[in-house]
């Protein structure tokens, strides 16, 4: 039976039509940082498996911890009944986060949507009625209904269902740049809270990287301004770390750049290592306690897969591993060599940009139109990547080789010089 035939027929894979308008390649194997199609073919991974493979494939004390779990117990429903895994996942994400309260879920975008109606319920527990939020505009937060809705409303990928959604309220992101003045933004943000504070529950945000949005890094001061509005203004602060924590901007999580505590953290993707689906929303203690000791006086949420003990048991042994590899010096090497290959990119035509930061390089296009040729000529050469409208980018495995970054590195820089020559004519 030819299963890439009942792929073509059957499987609606992601932000794509049923047959696939693109070229989906077929996986025989991964090993390491390295993607074997079934033709046998052998790609360098510039993707971790959408950020989420941060070991890299197939990393043997992953996979024995996952088969250890699977022998003892793969599952078990978390509504009255509590696991030794979870626990002590959860102890590690307080340790790591210095928050309190950790709710276990199944994806990013379901962590985003309990952290927004745990939000409600925390201003209602106050006697304050506000539904709503304030996003940044370039905003992604997962593909779920009220994640959408705190996307951004005009440029994202969920625009289509804009008359469907809450209409929450957006004020424009911060300029980009690290070390970007942001004084004008932090004045922008500031009127908007003033305006709509008493109808607002929090501020979400991607701290210093809006993710798939734009893969804009912004200055940490930005951070520390909203940090301070709400604590002002007594709303709460959501920081979705979903794609930039657990290392991939260089800190552990990104608030750490700005030195601030969110009242509320998402987290995912490289929770896992990318071994099993499964995220979490963390909390202070201020906001547990205050939604426990009023009506209801639960949280009203309870996925059915909710602390999988197997996805327990290796987001356990991957933040084990983090520890223990020196990830923060594996990141700067990633960051170096990232800054030294798109430096060279910054003179073409095509490019209207380029950035990078930890684990992240970015060169963003002036002609989205020549995505998936740069795509087609990297596969050419031996390196995986899969662009997003205008952005060339990659974020790769800490434990990517310099020799096997460097590849990525030149094989963008290739396919996109050979995308100038055709911009240019």
């Amino acid at each position: 039976m030819d299963w890439t035939q009942i792929d073509k027929d059957h499987v609606w894979h992601p932000y794509n039509a049923l047959p696939s308008k693109t070229k989906i390649l077929p996986v025989a194997k991964t090993d390491k940082t390295t993607i074997t199609l079934t033709d046998g073919q052998e790609l360098t991974d510039a993707m971790s498996s959408w950020w989420s493979a941060i070991h890299g494939y197939n990393h043997p004390r992953l996979t024995k911890a996952l088969s250890d779990q699977a022998a003892v117990m793969p599952h078990i429903m978390f509504g009255g009944l509590a696991h030794e895994k979870a626990a002590l996942l959860s102890q590690k994400l307080v340790e790591l986060t210095g928050l309190n309260s950790v709710f276990l879920c199944d994806s990013g975008s379901v962590s985003v949507e309990v952290a927004l109606k745990t939000a409600i319920q925390y201003q209602e527990a106050k006697g304050k009625h506000r539904y709503k939020f304030i996003a940044l505009e370039h905003s992604y937060h997962g593909d779920t209904l009220a994640a959408m809705s705190v996307c951004d409303p005009d440029n994202s990928m969920h625009s289509i269902y804009g008359t469907y959604l809450p209409r929450h309220i957006f004020t424009p992101a911060p300029r980009l740049g690290f070390d970007a003045d942001v004084s004008e933004d932090i004045a922008t943000l500031t009127q908007t809270v003033k305006a709509h504070h008493e109808e607002v529950a929090a501020i979400i945000l991607e701290p210093v990287v809006q993710g798939a949005g734009g893969m804009r890094i912004y200055n940490p001061a930005y951070l520390k301004a909203a940090r301070k509005l709400c604590d002002e203004y007594d709303l709460l602060l959501i920081a979705d770390e979903i794609a930039t924590g657990f290392g991939h901007t260089g800190k552990m999580f990104a608030c750490e750049h700005a030195g601030i505590k969110p009242d509320i953290m998402t987290v995912g993707k490289g929770l896992t290592g990318g071994y099993m689906t499964m995220a979490a929303m963390i909390t202070s203690k201020e906001v547990s306690d205050t939604i426990s000791s009023s009506e209801p006086g639960v949280v009203m949420h309870g996925p059915t897969f909710m602390a999988n003990p197997l996805s327990c048991a290796v987001a356990l042994e991957s933040i084990t591993l983090l520890e223990e590899n020196d990830w923060q010096d594996q990141v700067r090497q990633i960051e170096a060599i990232f800054s030294e290959g798109l430096e060279k990119l910054k003179d073409l035509e095509i490019v209207q940009s380029v950035r990078n930061i930890g684990a992240i390089g970015v060169a963003e296009l002036k002609d989205p139109s020549y995505a998936q040729q740069i795509q087609d000529t990297c596969q050419d050469l031996g390196v995986w990547i899969r662009p997003f409208g205008a952005l060339i980018y990659s974020i790769v495995a800490y434990t990517i080789t310099p020799r096997e970054l460097r590849k990525i590195v030149d094989a963008m820089h290739t396919a996109i010089k050979k995308a100038d020559e055709d911009y240019r004519g």
